[in-house]
């Protein structure tokens, strides 16, 4: 272990990136860094957006185009106010500093001994399943970005065997694939080495090796302790956020919007605005709004803690109006016809051929930006569980 005396004052630490770049670690006492307003929005829109952005869609043509909107509204609403009481819970109690009180110390607090371990309890298995959704997800667009980027140096053409639109903005069916031979959903067209293909095959397998690299990524990630450092490096994951609105809106220019409304009715292309389907967009956003079990200690590290109510509604506000944004517009653009609005793919990305340059580097920043949240997700599971058991979350 090295002495103390070697180690830079704490207001001298920095962190460099690949990139080149490096931004200073902010500290104060016990070692927590303290961020600014700003970086608490991005740090909660990042963390709450997550993959179900790429649900919305699928969800909007669920309920219908009209209930979709009204749903999207009420339950951001219906998640902010019940957010802003869990909030509100712990600044509320007389008497007593609870300042670094977790979520669980609060149902501690007001329900007994029964509400610290079930509110751990549940808190736990959201954070430890998210975590776990989030692996797969970032193996499934890892072994995608890989075998893209292998097969265009390699020269191997995926034609994609499914309905779909002509055009150099192509859309496509996947679910209408079922009218075609199964199995047979892509044929390869290669003018490579056959053994080396065979070679990336073994080395390059979706279960059996690509999760495995991300350790090598992840794994220092995780074991970093200060939460500044986490929030800093969660913001960037925003770009991915940015990037997906920015391919929203160059494929509705190129597409432009079919909609036709049909209250109750469904024809060929379209659906009613109101369809019987709802609760499946509601369990959606039910998942999409959710932070929280996870609140109280994101906000525990704001600079200015009187700002927090008005920085979470900021925040909830801006993950509205991206879910609104790029359900509606993907919604509205889906060319209907010549394909059906029930074409939208529970990941709308799957609606865009695989040779889609957008949509692969799409598939990247998703990837980037579940790498940045997923270090938050470890250490909000860390402190929780670690704070309940030793008082202390690096014991």
């Amino acid at each position: 272990i090295a002495p103390d005396h070697v180690l830079p004052a704490p207001d001298e630490i920095y962190v460099y990136s690949p990139l080149g770049t490096a931004f200073k670690v902010d500290s104060c006492t016990d070692g927590y860094g303290k961020n600014s307003s700003l970086v608490t929005i991005f740090m909660i829109w990042n963390t709450m957006m997550g993959t179900s952005i790429l649900s919305i869609p699928w969800g909007i043509k669920q309920a219908g185009f009209t209930s979709g909107i009204i749903l999207i509204l009420l339950m951001g609403i219906l998640t902010l106010y019940c957010c802003y009481r869990v909030v509100k819970s712990r600044q509320m109690i007389p008497l007593t500093d609870t300042s670094n009180w977790e979520f669980p110390d609060v149902c501690k607090y007001y329900f007994g001994s029964f509400g610290q371990w079930s509110s751990l309890l549940f808190s736990m298995v959201s954070l430890v399943g998210a975590m776990v959704v989030y692996w797969v997800l970032m193996s499934n667009f890892l072994f995608n970005t890989g075998k893209f980027i292998y097969n265009f140096v390699h020269d191997i053409n995926v034609t994609d065997i499914v309905p779909g639109t002509n055009g150099s903005n192509k859309v496509i069916c996947p679910s209408a694939a079922s009218d075609y031979p199964p199995q047979n959903r892509s044929v390869m067209f290669s003018s490579g080495n056959r053994t080396g293909f065979e070679l990336f095959e073994e080395w390059w397998d979706k279960s059996q090796t690509v999760p495995f690299y991300l350790i090598a990524v992840l794994l220092p990630l995780l074991n970093l302790k200060s939460p500044s450092f986490f929030a800093k490096f969660n913001v960037l994951g925003t770009v991915s956020v940015v990037y997906l609105v920015f391919l929203v809106t160059v494929k509705a220019a190129h597409l432009g919007i079919h909609l036709e409304f049909n209250w109750v009715t469904e024809n060929e292309f379209f659906v009613p605005e109101f369809r019987i389907l709802f609760p499946q967009l509601t369990g959606i956003l039910t998942l999409a709004f959710f932070i929280h079990n996870c609140v109280i200690t994101l906000l525990q590290n704001n600079k200015n803690q009187e700002n927090n109510v008005r920085d979470l509604s900021i925040a909830y506000f801006l993950v509205g109006l991206t879910y609104l944004y790029v359900g509606v517009i993907i919604f509205a653009s889906f060319p209907s016809p010549p394909l059906s609005k029930e074409c939208i793919e529970q990941n709308f990305l799957d609606n865009f051929p695989s040779d889609d340059i957008m949509s692969f580097v799409a598939r990247i920043f998703l990837l980037f930006q579940m790498m940045t949240v997923y270090p938050l997700l470890g250490y909000l599971a860390r402190v929780q569980l670690l704070r309940q058991f030793f008082g202390n979350a690096y014991p």
